[in-house]
């Protein structure tokens, strides 16, 4: 997810595919299959947008989930501990799946279709998704009535601005950062300055950024409109911490909960048991259950050995899951050709866009004709073939997933999803015209056995065409350092980049507005276009985010077509597996994995 002007924090994940991608977080998905009738119809489900829910869709209890009963434990399988348990350090998508049991902040998002592809804005804690009356620069939230901690204690407005403000100290290194700085009003890590070492020396933001009223009252005011507040809220790094039981550094391994589930034993790097929260009201929350007794966690299992043991079905295994491990790629065409899996199988989208990018800095590229000829002279069917095919990959006709608002299926401007290995007839046409037969591409390639591969098969096609390819490999641990740098010297390179929440206003500022161009920025292409800027500008103060997603897609539009900068590959997706006995199994769009809020024992 995103890094860039607003949002500084970055991480490199490895996705099970292999697939290297630049990530802050990871959300979004669909209740996709490998049917491609069913991938069109999934794909067509978000264009309608997320819309902010009233108080009305924010009031408890959550509907009720069709054949739930309460009791038992699930065992969940994942192979990574948990390294933060602190909301302010919550950036990867385990720590989110998690966060979804036993933290809560203001907004969160509510499933409203059963299959986790339709969602609104609610409010958690809040009352509704926030009131806005100068379209967003100042946003107001109550806090429902009767909500606690874990302990029993009232969750009250100081407990919200003392979580806003602690994370600006300088020990919370690892969460998202774009609240921050929209209430500095800087990019980067400038925004520190606003109050160096957070509330702990007594010092605090001033009011005229965010103040409480009352206890139940809380008010965000911005200098320019922030009208995907309600979206930024419901991300994991901003649910609530608790001011009393704050203990810091220390707070990561044992921090004070708020949702249904309270932690009774982590042993980092070993397991972890979730018990019921008995001070969590049902009538204070729209979007979480509390079916299950307990849930058992299980670390170091690799995604071989989680679906290995989900597939034995006996025992515990019959009762396991995992939030996050996808069926290994091994494992991944047996089980979905199984027909006797298909009730215990979730599929769907992952955030990620891939995308090879055309470097605009370097002179060459420059040429209009020349980025058209190698949008349509690249095949995208080597790229989806290195990380395991159709099940894993789809080919995309845009730079916008089918998780985020505005996504349209139809767009395919190069006629990649008809003709995914390439049409290089087409490309040498262009290329005799502007008298580039033979030109020297660079194809700079990140080092890994998938890299190798598709890199391989792209050069090849790219040659058809016309082209002299020169591959050049990247180490994979240094292969974002390199290809953001301004002068890389490299002619093409693929990036991939998620949304960090289901608007693409996480998307297209960070990636292609120029005013970003600078060494480690990911403006990869270095693309530079006034009327992408100004677009940006414009779209950016818009409040509605139905109305804002489509007009998003229409500069997504634009740059695939008109620019030309950056070529769609493919979005990423996940297939996940449970035990017969799991009841509930949903994959949720906008968790990006299985809904933990819903399951149930059988």
């Amino acid at each position: 997810m995103g890094k860039g002007g607003r949002h500084a924090h970055a991480a490199l994940s490895l996705l099970a595919a292999g697939a290297l991608v630049l990530t802050g977080c990871s959300e979004g998905g669909s209740k996709g299959s490998s049917n491609n009738k069913d991938d069109e119809k999934n794909a067509e489900r978000q264009q309608s947008g997320i819309s902010f829910g009233d108080a009305k869709a924010s009031t408890g209890p959550a509907a009720e989930v069709s054949g739930a009963k309460p009791g038992g434990t699930i065992t969940v399988l994942q192979r990574d501990s948990f390294a933060h348990l602190d909301p302010g350090q919550i950036y990867v998508s385990d720590e989110m799946a998690l966060s979804q049991l036993i933290h809560r902040g203001l907004t969160s998002y509510k499933a409203t279709s059963d299959d986790g592809q339709k969602h609104e804005v609610v409010g958690d804690l809040a009352t509704d998704s926030g009131q806005t009356t100068d379209g967003g620069k100042t946003w107001t939230y109550k806090l429902k009535d009767g909500i606690k901690w874990a302990d029993g204690s009232a969750i009250t407005a100081a407990d919200v601005r003392h979580t806003f403000e602690r994370l600006f100290a300088p020990f919370v290194s690892n969460g998202p950062t774009f609240i921050q700085q929209w209430m500095a009003d800087t990019p980067g890590a400038e925004y520190r300055k606003l109050l160096k070492d957070g509330p702990y020396d007594g010092k605090h933001l001033p009011d005229s950024v965010l103040s409480t009223p009352d206890d139940k009252t809380i008010v965000f005011k911005f200098k320019n409109a922030k009208p995907d507040l309600p979206y930024a809220l419901a991300m994991a790094g901003y649910s609530l911490v608790s001011e009393k039981k704050d203990t810091k550094e220390k707070y990561d391994k044992a921090p004070m909960t708020a949702g249904p589930y309270k932690i009774q034993e982590f042993k980092s790097g070993k397991s972890m048991k979730l018990v019921k929260n008995t001070n969590w009201d049902p009538k204070t929350d729209a979007v979480r259950h509390q079916y299950v007794n307990e849930f058992n966690f299980e670390f170091n299992k690799q995604y071989e050995d989680s679906t290995k043991a989900i597939l034995d079905d006996s025992g515990t295994n019959a009762t396991a899951i995992s939030f996050s491990n996808q069926v290994d790629a091994g494992n991944l065409s047996k089980v979905l050709a199984d027909s006797a899996l298909k009730s215990r199988t979730v599929s769907g989208y992952q955030p990620y866009v891939g995308q090879m990018n055309i470097n605009l800095s370097q002179p060459e590229m420059k040429s209009k004709e020349v980025r058209e000829a190698i949008a349509y002279a690249l095949p995208i069917t080597p790229f989806v073939r290195a990380y395991g095919g159709t099940d894993a990959m789809e080919v995309a006709g845009g730079l916008i997933s089918p998780t985020v608002s505005g996504y349209d299926a139809s767009f395919d401007p190069f006629g990649k999803k008809k003709k995914p290995a390439g049409d290089p007839a087409k490309a040498k046409e262009l290329l005799e015209k502007a008298g580039k037969v033979g030109l020297k591409l660079t194809f700079g390639y990140i080092n890994t056995p998938e890299g190798q591969q598709y890199s391989t098969a792209m050069a090849a096609g790219l040659e058809k065409a016309g082209f002299d390819v020169q591959r050049q490999e990247i180490p994979a641990e240094t292969y974002y350092d390199q290809v953001s740098k301004v002068k890389n010297n490299y002619d093409i390179y693929h990036t991939a980049w998620g949304a960090d929440w289901p608007s693409a206003s996480t998307v297209i500022p960070p990636l292609y507005d120029g005013r970003q161009i600078q060494d480690g920025a990911s403006n990869y292409s270095h693309i530079n276009d006034p009327k992408v800027n100004a677009d940006i500008d414009r779209v950016t103060a818009l409040t509605d985010p139905v109305k804002a997603a489509e007009e998003w897609n229409k500069i997504n539009e634009y740059i695939v077509k008109d620019v030309v900068s950056n070529i769609p590959t493919a979005y990423y997706k996940q297939t996940q597996i449970a035990g017969s006995k799991i009841g509930g199994l949903v994959y949720d769009d906008v968790i990006g994995g299985v809904d933990p809020r819903r399951l149930f024992v059988k």
